[in-house]
C-alpha cells in the first residue's frame, strides 16, 4: 500500500468517526504539499481494504486483555524493581488499577472487568478496602456517573512524590516495552511530583499519594478565605493574666522548694538520723526546679493568640461556675516534654460489648456510657469512692458490686433514645448530657434532675457526634446525612446546616472561640465551617481513611484528627496544610484532646494505648526542614498501654490532669 493510499484511509477512519475538521485539515495539508493535487475519490463506506483496517484498529482499542496483560506487566516489573525504588514504583500502582478497572467499565466489559478486578484486589486491600469495597459496585457504565465516588475518581488526579531516578526508570520501562495503554492512564490521571535526591525508602510516607481533582481547586480557593483564629476577648484566662493570677507550675514549684529547703536544714540541724532521707528530698526538690524552668523556657517562646470578637451570642456565666472555673485554672499544673501528667483511667467492665461511647465531665468527676441498648449510664466518681468499687459496672449486669451502699444501683439510668446511643457529651459545667442515637435524635438531659428534657429532631439518619461548645448552651451534631448542623438548647430546629462532605460526617469538635466548628468525614477529608454564615472556610486533605476524631489546640491555632488506620495529623488553621503526621498507632484513634496550655497530645486508640505526644517541638520546624519535607518532628513522649482496654475517651481536665475512659474487652486468643 503505498503512502497515498495510506493518508486516503487515514482521512477515511477520521471522517467514519466524526472528526470532520481534522480530516479537512489532513487534506488541505496533503493538498498543499502535493502542489495542489488531490486525493482520489474514494467510496470510504464500503472500500474493503479501508473496512479491514479500521476494524483491525478498533479491535486493538477495544481488546479487554490489553489491560490485563499491561498492567500485569507493569505489577510485575515494579515487583521486581530493586528494594530502593520498589516503594515508590509500587505508589503508581493503585492509581493505575482503579482506572483500568473504571475503563473497563465504561467500555461494557463487565465480566472481564470483574475477573481484573478480583485478580488484583488484594494487592491494595490492606491500604485501600473501602474504596474497593466502593469500587465494587460499579458494574456498569452508567454507574459511573451515577455514583458519587466513582464520578469523582474519574474527574480526579492522584499527585505522586517521586525521585528523578524512580520516574525516569517508570517513564524508560514505558517507552522501551511501547505500553501505550499504561503510558495513556498515567498521564491522564496521575500528576507527578519528581523531587531529586535519594528515593524514599518507607512505604508510610502518609503524604506520597494524594487523589486531587476538581476538587483541589474548590478546595485552593476555599482555602483563600481569611479566619480568625484567635482567642475570644475579655475570657477567663484573660482576666487571670490581667491580674497576674495565673501562676505557673514553675513558680509554684520554686516556691515550694525554698520551703522544702528550710525545711531540710532545720531537720538536718535537728535530726541526724534523717539526714539520707533529706538528701534524698533535696534533690527531689532540684529536680523539681529544674522540671519547672525547663517548662518556663518552652512556654515564654509561645507567641500569644490574637483576641477576636464572638459571633454568636454567648450564655452569661453563672458567677459560682466562674469562681469554680478560675480556681481550677489558677491551680493548672504546667505540662512540658519533661512534665508529664497523671492519668486516671476509668474502666467500664461487664459490658458484653454493648459500650458505644464514653464521656468525662470537664472536672473528671462525672462519667457517662452509651450503649446498644439505647440506654444512658451515668457515674457519679465520688459516690463509686464512699461505695469502695473502683470500676464502672455495664448494662444487664446482676453483680452486686454495682449496688450501692444503701442498696441502689451505683450508676444514674436514662432511658429515652429508641436505638443505640453512639455520642454523648456533658456541658462545661456538668450539668446537662447530651446525647446522640442511630434513632436520627438528640437529647438533652439534666443530671441533676436525672431527666429527659428536650428531644432535638432534624437529622434524617443516625446521628454518629453531639458535641457542646466550650460555653455551653450551644451544640454541634453530624450524621450519616452528610450534613453538620449546629443547635441552641432553647430551640427545637437547629440554627444552621452545614453540608458539603462526600459520605458520613463522622466527628464534630468546636473552635475555642466558638466562631468555628470542624467536622471529619468518611470522605477522608476535615472541614472547617463559619457557625456565623454556615459556608467551608477550610478543607484538610492527607488523611487515607475515615477521620473519626478531632481536637482543638487551647490557643485555636491547630487541629490534630485521627483516623481509621491509627494515623493523626496536624494542621495549620491558617495555611490548611499539614504540619506533621504522628504514626504510633495501629488501629482506629477514637479520641484526641489537647493538654490546658497546648504543650502535649494525648490519643486514645482501640489498639489499647493512650500516647502524649510533644506538641511544642512540631510547631518549630526550621525552613531548611520545611523544604526538604522533613517536618516528622512530633515525637511520641510516652505511651501508656492498658491491659485489653480499648480507648473510647481522653479528657484534660482544666487542672490538667488527664482522664480515659474505655469497656474491658476479652483479650483474643
Amino acid at each position: 500500500m503505498d503512502p497515498e493510499q495510506i493518508n486516503e484511509f487515514v482521512v477515511g477512519y477520521l471522517k467514519k468517526k466524526g472528526f470532520n475538521s481534522a480530516a479537512k485539515d489532513l487534506e488541505s495539508y496533503h493538498h498543499h504539499n502535493n502542489n495542489g493535487s488531490s486525493f482520489t475519490s474514494t467510496d470510504y463506506h464500503n472500500d474493503p481494504e479501508l473496512t479491514k483496517l479500521i476494524r483491525s484498529f478498533s479491535q486493538q482499542e477495544d481488546d479487554p486483555t490489553r489491560y490485563r496483560e499491561g498492567y500485569s506487566n507493569l505489577r510485575s516489573w515494579a515487583y521486581n524493581s530493586l528494594d530502593l525504588y520498589k516503594h515508590e514504583l509500587l505508589r503508581v500502582m493503585y492509581p493505575v488499577f482503579i482506572h483500568c478497572y473504571m475503563d473497563l467499565v465504561g467500555k461494557g466489559h463487565t465480566q472481564e472487568a470483574r475477573g481484573f478486578f478480583n485478580s488484583f484486589r488484594k494487592d491494595h486491600e490492606m491500604v485501600h478496602l473501602r474504596d474497593l469495597q466502593k469500587l465494587e459496585g460499579v458494574l456498569a457504565p452508567s454507574h459511573l456517573e451515577e455514583m458519587e465516588f466513582a464520578r469523582s475518581l474519574r474527574k480526579s488526579k492522584v499527585i505522586i512524590k517521586i525521585s528523578k531516578y524512580s520516574y525516569d526508570l517508570l517513564i524508560q520501562y514505558l517507552q522501551r516495552t511501547k505500553s501505550t495503554l499504561m503510558l495513556g492512564i498515567i498521564n491522564e490521571h496521575i500528576n507527578f511530583q519528581v523531587y531529586s535526591g535519594q528515593p524514599n525508602s518507607s512505604s508510610d510516607d502518609i503524604e506520597a499519594v494524594t487523589i486531587f481533582g476538581s476538587f483541589q481547586d474548590t478546595a485552593n480557593h476555599i482555602n483563600q478565605k481569611e479566619i480568625q483564629w484567635g482567642l475570644l476577648e475579655d475570657s477567663l484566662e484573660d482576666r487571670l493574666e490581667k491580674t497576674g493570677g495565673l501562676l505557673s507550675d514553675s513558680e509554684k514549684g520554686q516556691g515550694e522548694s525554698k520551703d522544702g529547703d528550710a525545711d531540710d536544714s532545720k531537720k538536718r540541724s535537728t535530726e541526724i538520723g534523717k539526714q539520707g532521707s533529706s538528701l534524698k528530698k533535696l534533690k527531689k526538690d532540684k529536680a523539681g526546679n529544674a522540671t519547672a524552668k525547663v517548662a518556663r523556657l518552652e512556654t515564654i517562646t509561645v507567641p500569644p493568640a490574637p483576641r477576636v470578637k464572638p459571633e454568636l451570642a454567648l450564655p452569661v456565666m453563672s458567677t459560682d461556675v466562674e469562681q469554680s472555673i478560675l480556681e481550677d485554672l489558677r491551680n493548672r499544673v504546667q505540662l512540658s516534654s519533661v512534665a508529664m501528667p497523671s492519668v486516671s483511667f476509668y474502666t467500664f467492665v461487664n459490658t458484653h460489648n454493648g459500650l458505644n461511647c464514653s464521656s468525662i465531665s470537664h472536672d473528671g468527676s462525672l462519667v457517662a456510657g452509651g450503649f446498644s441498648d439505647s440506654s444512658i449510664k451515668v457515674w457519679d466518681m465520688a459516690k463509686i469512692g464512699q461505695a469502695g468499687s473502683g470500676v464502672l459496672q455495664g448494662e444487664n449486669d446482676t453483680n452486686d458490686q454495682i449496688m450501692g451502699p444503701n442498696g441502689r444501683r451505683s450508676y444514674t439510668l436514662l432511658l429515652g433514645h429508641s436505638g443505640p446511643v453512639y455520642s454523648a457529651t456533658f456541658s462545661p459545667p456538668g450539668d446537662f448530657v447530651l446525647s446522640s442515637s442511630a434513632d436520627t435524635t438528640i437529647r438533652l438531659w439534666s443530671t441533676k434532675l436525672n431527666a429527659n428534657l428536650v428531644c432535638y429532631k432534624g437529622h434524617n439518619y443516625p446521628v454518629w457526634d453531639v458535641q457542646f461548645s466550650p460555653f455551653g448552651h450551644y451544640f454541634a451534631s453530624c450524621s450519616h446525612d452528610r450534613t453538620a448542623r449546629i443547635w441552641s438548647m432553647d430551640r427545637i430546629q437547629p440554627l444552621r446546616i452545614m453540608a458539603g462532605h462526600l459520605s458520613d460526617v463522622d466527628c464534630v469538635q468546636w473552635h475555642p472561640n466558638c466562631n468555628f466548628i470542624a467536622t471529619g468525614s468518611s470522605d477522608k477529608t476535615v472541614r472547617l465551617w463559619d457557625v456565623q454564615t454556615g459556608e467551608c472556610v477550610r478543607i484538610f486533605i492527607g488523611h487515607r481513611s475515615m477521620v473519626l476524631s478531632l481536637a482543638m489546640s487551647p490557643d485555636g491555632r491547630y487541629m490534630a484528627s485521627g483516623d481509621e488506620d491509627g494515623t493523626i495529623m496536624m494542621w495549620d488553621l491558617l495555611s490548611a496544610r499539614c504540619i506533621t503526621p504522628l504514626m504510633g498507632h495501629n488501629s482506629c484513634v477514637w479520641s484526641l484532646s489537647y493538654s490546658g496550655e497546648g504543650s502535649l497530645l494525648a490519643s486514645g486508640s482501640a489498639d489499647c494505648t493512650v500516647k502524649l505526644w510533644d506538641v511544642t517541638s512540631s510547631t518549630k520546624s526550621t525552613k531548611a526542614e520545611e523544604k526538604n519535607g522533613n517536618t516528622n518532628r512530633l515525637r511520641s513522649l510516652r505511651t501508656f498501654p492498658t491491659k485489653s482496654t480499648p480507648v473510647h475517651a481522653l479528657r484534660f481536665s482544666r487542672r490538667n490532669l488527664l482522664f480515659a475512659a474505655g469497656a474491658l474487652s476479652k483479650p483474643a486468643s
